[in-house]
Parts: structure tokens; C-alpha cells; sequence
């Protein structure tokens, strides 16, 4: 069967190079001094010079490097091969555009294997030896989790983290050089909890509310992904009274086992706290157990890939959280135009495979805030160093393409906080990028949008 994915989006030590002038002391000479013929010539003027002075490591007058460790093999390789296109052809694009401020972007990756070891050990590598000026599309929480403390302590800047864990959050923290953009994962787990029960999605047609002390189970890797989520989950249940609704059920290997729990509980609805394989083995022990209730699960999930089609049931909708729009009723074809400038740019290079890919845009947009506050720091005229850089990211919201505004303002670090609700569906049928051919097995996959971005006292106060 041929396969259309239509996604909607909806992810130590250093020195710091200084630049100075030092006198010479030339060695003693015996030899007899000379005296030169006068010349009546006028004086000659050294041309002035127009290159940024070199005051940090990873910028020269004409380069700026930037790396990450992603992983392009082990569990984490779906999301990270195409990730990495994204951030790739982002950079690709700025640099045939002539680069920021007469600099173009090296962009220097290592596979981390999704080994938190591993991440490390090539963190350590791109700060200490290959001496990046920024970490760029930091990736996955393995490796973030195990780096955080150096980037603190270093001060590099990190631009977007590939995670929502919770320890990115900081609620003021000014000059801190950890800028993350994906909504963390407290939030995504408030706002998780805050749809499945607020959410007219129940009864035969999904239109009803949850009924009156319905349990709700939660299904959760402890791991720091469904740790973080789970302690969103539970802050927001406290906050909406229902605490005593709350089935919790940990899965290590035996995801069957959690889902009979939950099914013999009598649940109303099941709330996956999990990144994507996790997510995909769940929905597959839901079918396998007829567990037949609404799912309700992170942004991290927004992505076709990991839910097969053949084990999907009606009275199973799956809802997921989203923080990119690309839906525009006005836009060409209902897609924002920001989208389409993606698609060209991702398109127009070696990258077209990913064009379709979540994870892709994902990429594509931790380039794409790298980059901005490379242009706040030429804007201000100020040389570019670590400290300029942070400070001029935190002079005021960034505008998101196809998703909000982040805001770094006054040392936050919260993550984007408003989020949308998607709706996985599927159709088979002919292919809608042919015209000479019909073809009647055509599967057509995505996540379509079913409520706009909201807050979470919006979701709070009723849902639509």
C-alpha cells in the first residue's frame, strides 16, 4: 500500500576567546644602525577594517559554528534523521542568502545513539574541542537531561531543546544560557489533563461531557519524559478537583498490563505520558484489549508515523496537544504561508524527503530562532558574544512562524504555554498528487486540528 503522511504540527568546560593587543620585545641587535633616505611622500593611512572583533569562541569574521548531538541511530533515529534535515536546510538557506552579518553557519552533529553517555561525551566534545559558539537543535532528553548542569555552568547558549523536560523550566532566571522553545513538559501534562476532562469528546457521537467522578487512567514511562508530564497531570487534577479520578499506572516492559488495570478500573478516558515509540506500544495494547476510550497525549505524539492504522477504532479517538499552527483557512491550499516558506526552503535542497515531516519543521524551527537572535545582535550593533546574544533574546517576545510568540523576557523560561488540540484520521482512497493515474489504495494519514490554540484557564473554562 502506498502511504501520503499529511502531518499537521501539529521536536564540561570552555574558554571564551578574548580578543587583545600585546607589546613584543624584540631580541637585542649588535648590528650597526642604519639611516633611512627621507622621503617626501605623504603619509599612507591603513584602510580601516570592517570585521566583527573575535571575542568568543565559535565566531571568526566570516564563520559562525553550531552544533548538537542528535541521534541518527538507536530509538531516537525517527526523530532525529529528520530533525537534523530541518536544522540543515534552514542553515543552508541563511548561507546562500549570504549569512548573518557577513557570517555563514557551520553546523557540526554527532550521533548520540539516544545514549545519554554518548550525548555527553559529544557535548563535551563540541564545546571543548571543536568550540561551537551555540548549541542549536539540543536533542533529545537523555541528552539534555545529563547536560544541563555543564551548559549552566559553561554559560553557552542552548537554542531549543528537542524535549520538554522539566528541569528547562525556570521561572526567573536572567542570563541563563538554557533558551528553550517547545512547551515543557509540566505544561503539556496540565494541559492534557485539563482537555480530558473539560473536553466534550465522550458519549457515542463525542460530544458529551465527561460524566460526573468518570476515572481517568494515566499511563506513564518512568522515565524523565512520563515523570514530567505526570507531574503536570497531577498539579492540574488538583487544581480541577480530581485527584480521586486519577488512575496512575507506570509501564517499564509491560505496557499489557497497565491497559487491564485501567480497563478493568472502568476509565472513561486514558492520557498516554510518553514520547512516540512508548506511545505507538500503548495504542497497540489498547487494541490488543479492547480498551476503547478517548486518548489523550503530548505534542511529542503529533506525528503519524507511530500510529498504525489498522488498529484504529472510532470509539478510540486519539487527541494530542499541538504548538505549531499550520492551518490558515485563508492561506494557499489552508495552510499558513509560513508553511509553505518551509516547504520551499526544504523542498528546494536535498532535504525534499522531510518536506511532509513534523519532526522536520521541528528542526527547521530551531534554526530559525538560532538565527533571529543572530539578527538582534547585528540589529543592536553589539559584538556578537554569549552574553550579547542571551541578553538581546531576552529584550523581547519572538515572534514563532506557525506558532505563537515565545517570550524570554525578564529571565523566564517557561516554554510556549498555549496549545491546540489535534485529531488523528485517516482515509483511503486515491492519490490526491496524481492526475494520470487513479489509484484506489492510497492512504492518507493526519493530525487535523479540532480546537484552536488556547491557554490552559481557557481549556479550564470549557473547552470550545
Amino acid at each position: 500500500m502506498k502511504k501520503l503522511v499529511l502531518g499537521a504540527f501539529m521536536l564540561l568546560f570552555a574558554f571564551t576567546i578574548m580578543a587583545c593587543d600585546g607589546a613584543t620585545t624584540a631580541a637585542p641587535t649588535t648590528a650597526a644602525p642604519t639611516t633611512a633616505a627621507p622621503t617626501t611622500a605623504a603619509p599612507t593611512t591603513a584602510a580601516p577594517t570592517t570585521a566583527a572583533p573575535i571575542v568568543v569562541q565559535g565566531v571568526t569574521p566570516t564563520s559562525i559554528k553550531v552544533g548538537n548531538a542528535a541521534s541518527t541511530t538507536g530509538a531516537g533515529a525517527g526523530v532525529g534523521v529528520p530533525f537534523n534535515a530541518g536544522i540543515r536546510a534552514y542553515f543552508e538557506y541563511i548561507n546562500g542568502l549570504g549569512g548573518i552579518d557577513g557570517r555563514t553557519i557551520q553546523f557540526v552533529t554527532y550521533d548520540d545513539e539516544t545514549n545519554p553517555t554518548q550525548g555527553l561525551a559529544y557535548t563535551e566534545r563540541l564545546i571543548e574541542e571543536d568550540e561551537i559558539f551555540a548549541l542549536v537543535g539540543h536533542f533529545g532528553t537523555w541528552t539534555v537531561g545529563a547536560t544541563l548542569g555543564l551548559i549552566q555552568e559553561v554559560g553557552i547558549p542552548m537554542v531549543y531543546a528537542a524535549t520538554g523536560i522539566n528541569s528547562l523550566y525556570f521561572e526567573s532566571s536572567p542570563g541563563n544560557p538554557v533558551l528553550a522553545v517547545q512547551p515543557i513538559y509540566l505544561t503539556d501534562g496540565r494541559i492534557m489533563a485539563a482537555r480530558a476532562i473539560k473536553e466534550a469528546v465522550y458519549g457515542a457521537n463525542h460530544d458529551q461531557a465527561l460524566p460526573a467522578n468518570a476515572k481517568i487512567g494515566v499511563i506513564y514511562t518512568n522515565d524523565d519524559v512520563g515523570l514530567s508530564i505526570k507531574a503536570g497531570i497531577e498539579a492540574e487534577a488538583a487544581l480541577l478537583g480530581k485527584t480521586g479520578d486519577m488512575i496512575y499506572q507506570a509501564v517499564t516492559t509491560s505496557y499489557a498490563t497497565a491497559v487491564t488495570i485501567l480497563k478493568a478500573s472502568g476509565v472513561s478516558a486514558v492520557i498516554l505520558a510518553m514520547n512516540q515509540e512508548p506511545f505507538s506500544y500503548a495504542l497497540q495494547q489498547m487494541h490488543n484489549l479492547a480498551l476503547n476510550v478517548p486518548v489523550f497525549s503530548s505534542y511529542v505524539n503529533a506525528d503519524v508515523t507511530y500510529v498504525n492504522h489498522t488498529l484504529y477504532n472510532a470509539a478510540r479517538p486519539i487527541y494530542v496537544n499541538a504548538w505549531l499552527d499550520l492551518v490558515d483557512p485563508e492561506g494557499v491550499s489552508g495552510l499558513h504561508q509560513d508553511y509553505w516558506d518551509y516547504y520551499l526552503i526544504i523542498s528546494s535542497g536535498s532535504y525534499a524527503e522531510y518536506a511532509l515531516n513534523n519532526f522536520a519543521i521541528a528542526g527547521y524551527m530551531a534554526a530559525y530562532v538560532f538565527v533571529e537572535g543572530l539578527k538582534r545582535v547585528e540589529e543592536a550593533e553589539v559584538d556578537l558574544t554569549w552574553e550579547n546574544y542571551i541578553a538581546q533574546m531576552e529584550a523581547e517576545e519572538l515572534d514563532m512562524p506557525m506558532g505563537g510568540m515565545i517570550d524570554w523576557t525578564e529571565g523566564k523560561r517557561w516554554g510556549i504555554s498555549e496549545m491546540s488540540m489535534l485529531q488523528y484520521t485517516y482515509a483511503l482512497g486515491d492519490n490526491p498528487l496524481t492526475t494520470d493515474v487513479v489509484e484506489t489504495d492510497y492512504l492518507m494519514e493526519s493530525f487535523v486540528k479540532v480546537r484552536p490554540v488556547q491557554s490552559i484557564s481557557e481549556i479550564e473554562e470549557g473547552g470550545e
